[in-house]
């Protein structure tokens, strides 16, 4: 079918067996997966950055195997840039009982905007950018989403951040004009967002009905607005595969402990 000018198509799977423990809650996720990685160029020229490789799966493929082992069962897609490969690659490997929506967008429309051309997002969801290689717990996050009554929740990560030059201070006042102090090549932290959330529905009415809008201006509207935004701080391994460095030191990274991760999903006994 088509919505705004968006094709929707949907990929299902057979229904997966409840969880021991009881019935799963009905929490979807929305996947952002149509950028065109230009910071990854010249490999995001023929292949789009989440079916980067990492071992003998995509990225993506990855991320629907966590979110599946965490209880989702519908994933929705955000598709353009080389959206045929993606279909492809993802259409033919579903995980077991997962069923797979994709809304392609026409245009580049941002972080944000794509949100509002998904259907039936009318109880709590998980956002996600595709391109993000994690041993976040889901179940975990959206627990502490509901806890707090947050609109919106934002996984967060502590960031090093090496300043490549040397840094002065200088003085003011009587000490006008005059170096104080002198670091060389320091390193700073940063709370930074690991383009993971998780939304209520309200929140996609500060989303305008057309046009390009980020997820950043999605916060300045919310927090203009009074909206409660909370932060889920998290630890663990996380790369954002946005520069040829990041997706070197994950594939090194990543590797050695998807296994004993993915087991930890499994004992785990999924989204509770």
């Amino acid at each position: 079918m088509t919505i705004a000018g968006t094709d929707i198509t949907t990929t299902p799977s057979p229904p997966r067996a409840a969880a021991a423990g009881g019935k799963r809650p009905s929490v979807q996720a929305v996947v952002l997966a149509g950028g065109r990685g230009t910071r990854l160029a010249p490999y995001t020229s023929v292949l789009p950055k989440p079916l980067m490789p990492i071992g003998d799966r995509s990225i993506l493929e990855l991320v629907l195997g966590q979110l599946t082992e965490s209880g989702i069962e519908q994933v929705t897609l955000c598709v353009g840039y080389l959206a045929h490969l993606i279909k492809a690659v993802i259409g033919d490997r579903c995980p077991d009982g997962l069923q797979i929506r994709y809304v392609h967008e026409q245009e580049a429309l941002g972080t944000a905007a794509p949100l509002r051309l998904v259907p039936d997002l009318d109880a709590t969801f998980i956002a996600m950018n595709g391109d993000i290689l994690t041993t976040l717990d889901f179940t975990a996050l959206v627990n502490h989403h509901r806890e707090m009554k947050n609109l919106i929740t934002i996984a967060t990560h502590e960031r090093p951040i090496k300043i490549d030059y040397g840094v002065l201070r200088v003085g003011r006042n009587g000490s006008s004009g005059r170096v104080v102090g002198f670091q060389e090549k320091p390193e700073m932290t940063s709370t930074v967002s690991m383009g993971i959330y998780v939304f209520e529905p309200r929140a996609l009415e500060f989303i305008p009905a057309g046009g390009y809008f980020d997820f950043p201006q999605l916060v300045h509207a919310l927090l203009e607005a009074g909206e409660p935004i909370g932060v889920y701080p998290y630890t663990g391994l996380w790369f954002d595969i946005g520069r040829r460095e990041d997706y070197e030191r994950a594939v090194e990274a990543w590797l050695p402990s998807a296994t004993a991760t993915s087991e930890a999903f499994k004992l785990a006994g999924g989204m509770r």
